[in-house]
């Protein structure tokens, strides 16, 4: 679903005034502030090449491991900036990081090491499949950006194969590690799944879809919660839901995500899942957002259990208000207009292009370096909203 297919049931009001200055503002933001900024301070121009972990306000980088998640998701950033029409130098940062994953991640069994120090050396050399999920998300953004390298493609279907031999679990999806580790998690699921998806839609089919099929699955038998149509977060290792607190506990932010992730599956796989998504989509703004932005954690019931927020839940918010909420929404444009004032609410003012990670439980902004990782989300959120197709 468009955002146009939104502001065009209400008529040109003063609301669709609203949203159109919001688009061109956050465009402006994201084109003329951040994108310039995380590339020509974030761009680590050391021997290990890629990009830095967290900069402070004044462009400076904060002296920590490099870690590969980052890489991975500032290759996709800087790929999708210029699919949405960014004239900046994308071409350049995507090699880049490109450049960086394999010459100083790549391990010599094909899998990513977690973290380099900023001149290439090796700070922990161990695998998370959170971390395979983006680089498998990024070298298909990567593919597509650089007019389909067959190297790229090559890399991705090597590396998921790698993981299915090395880190499948006995029943469906993956292990966290070799040896096992407990409990196992559904978000690096999610982010594999969006890693298949995004192949999927650009016509590749084989293990990425099957991947993709088996991850859903997955995620509607054992994820889910069948009472409240929440997604879970930790289970052991069967993929039944862990007792107690940790079992009890529901991300906000993660059930938007899904519900944008299932949506897209429905569609590209042709799967009906939409009462799953609507499920999701409304635990999430019954039960997670609060003060007008989303929050940290409920329980199974929907009580509060951490009333902080992050940045990249507010964003996955926004991308699903975008989508999904259009047709399962009774108020979509507010939906959407409010995440957007909650977003705004972690801009931070005076420094062009960065932001605050996190809010304590009152609203009140948490001072420190500003991650990198944050702007994968926010491309994600503000691409339906500036122009995605």
């Amino acid at each position: 679903m468009r955002s146009e297919d939104i502001v065009s049931e209400g008529g040109r009001s003063q609301r669709y005034l609203d949203w159109q200055l919001e688009r061109e503002d956050l465009q402006s933001w994201l084109f003329d502030d951040a994108l310039p900024f995380w590339w020509n301070c974030g761009a680590n121009r050391d021997a290990g090449g890629g990009f830095h972990d967290r900069l402070y306000s004044d462009g400076r980088a904060e002296e920590r491991p490099m870690r590969l998640r980052v890489q991975a998701r500032q290759v996709f950033v800087y790929a999708e900036a210029g699919r949405l029409g960014w004239n900046g130098p994308w071409r350049a940062a995507v090699e880049h990081g490109l450049k960086s994953l394999g010459a100083f991640y790549l391990r010599p069994d094909g899998l990513y090491r977690s973290s380099i120090d900023a001149t290439g050396n090796v700070v922990s050399d161990t695998v998370d499949i959170y971390d395979q999920s983006f680089v498998l998300l990024c070298l298909a953004s990567a593919w597509q950006a650089q007019d389909k390298p067959l190297a790229l493609r090559s890399a991705a279907e090597d590396l998921l194969r790698q993981l299915r031999r090395l880190l499948a679990h006995p029943v469906a999806g993956f292990e966290e590690a070799r040896p096992r580790t407990l409990p196992l998690r559904a978000n690096p699921h999610m982010h594999l799944l969006e890693a298949m998806l995004a192949w999927v839609e650009l016509g590749e089919g084989g293990l990425f879809r099957e991947v993709a099929r088996e991850i859903v699955d997955l995620a509607t038998r054992h994820f889910i919660d069948a009472g409240t149509g929440a997604i879970g977060e930790f289970f052991d290792g069967d993929w039944q839901v862990c007792e107690g607190d940790l079992g009890a506990l529901r991300e906000p932010g993660h059930q938007f995500e899904w519900a944008y992730l299932l949506d897209q599956a429905a569609s590209l796989l042709g799967m009906d899942l939409g009462g799953a998504v609507r499920r999701l989509y409304a635990f999430g703004t019954i039960h997670g957002v609060a003060d007008g932005r989303v929050i940290a954690a409920v329980d199974a019931e929907g009580r509060i259990v951490d009333r902080s927020s992050r940045l990249w839940q507010q964003t996955e918010r926004l991308r699903a208000a975008l989508t999904v909420g259009a047709a399962i929404s009774v108020r979509p444009e507010a939906d959407v207009l409010e995440s957007i004032a909650a977003f705004r609410r972690f801009l931070l003012p005076g420094s062009p292009g960065l932001w605050h990670d996190r809010l304590d439980a009152e609203g009140r902004a948490i001072v420190e370096a500003a991650p990198a990782s944050s702007l994968y989300h926010i491309v994600t959120g503000l691409s339906y909203l500036i122009g995605k197709s």
